[in-house]
């Protein structure tokens, strides 16, 4: 009895201490890359969305930066501006205005240290599962990159008509494995699969740490490699790329990860 008592005592103490997170609400403050996905019911029925981009909060509760959002298998990109709040119980709420006039409302939390914020959008159907890292507040270059990173790009995919709509039938893609760079500084992927296989990348940093690659997937007795373009954000220091696929009728989101 006596010891029941002492571990839901010292589980009590364990939710509280979690639940006690303190944020300096200056600490959230300077240049973050972001990526939202999910399904969004904002035009009527569900759809899957995504978006990616990179916002710079000015510690004075203003926040401008660029947002790209796939929908219906298009890209649409914009500028953003708005305001945002950071409160010491880690919480965080922001509204942007794109260049259409329209706006979006997001809220999360912080971790204690301001560098991510677990978010979703708060507008009646807005998609749900968003991460908000720090990314570097000066110029990115290749040498930022980490020697290898774990990946997962998943999603679904759907053929376009000349028309700009989505005609045939949904795919899905699901690919885990590694990206490394070799002894020459390129980066090859090494997709996880019944048979494994590989692919060349091709890489180019931006300086606001946007990241553009390439690659051409050939699994074994499935025919003509499959091209795919990503459109990412190196964040963390290197050490995270948030991306997704920006082909037309791909609904695809990836994420790099080093060791």
């Amino acid at each position: 009895m006596r010891l029941g008592l002492l571990l839901a005592l010292m589980s009590g103490v364990s939710l509280c201490a979690r639940a006690a997170d303190v944020c300096n609400p200056a600490d959230l403050q300077g240049a973050y890359g972001f990526q939202l996905n999910g399904e969004t019911t904002i035009s009527g029925s569900a759809k899957p969305a995504e978006s990616l981009g990179r916002l710079v909060f000015d510690g004075e509760g203003g926040v401008s930066g660029a947002s790209s959002v796939k929908f219906a298998g298009l890209l649409l990109g914009n500028p953003v501006t708005g305001t945002y709040e950071a409160h010491t119980d880690c919480s965080v709420t922001w509204s942007l205005q794109d260049d259409s006039g329209a706006y979006q409302h997001f809220s999360g939390a912080a971790s204690p240290d301001g560098l991510r914020v677990r978010f979703r959008q708060t507008d009646p159907g807005g998609m749900r599962q968003g991460l908000l890292l720090r990314t570097a507040a000066q110029e990115c270059k290749l040498t930022d990159l980490q020697s290898k990173y774990a990946f997962t790009i998943e999603g679904t995919f759907v053929p376009m008509t000349e028309a700009g709509g989505q005609g045939g039938a949904v795919s899905k893609i699901a690919l885990k494995g590694a990206m490394e760079e070799d002894s020459n500084h390129h980066f090859q992927l090494k997709v996880e699969d019944k048979t494994p296989y590989s692919a060349d990348v091709v890489i180019s940093i931006e300086p606001d740490c946007g990241v553009d690659m390439s690659l051409a997937l050939a699994p074994p007795g499935d025919g003509a490699p499959a091209s795919i373009a990503l459109r990412g954000i190196l964040v963390d220091k290197g050490k995270q790329i948030l991306a997704i696929q920006t082909d037309p009728g791909a609904m695809v989101s990836a994420q790099f990860t080093a060791p």
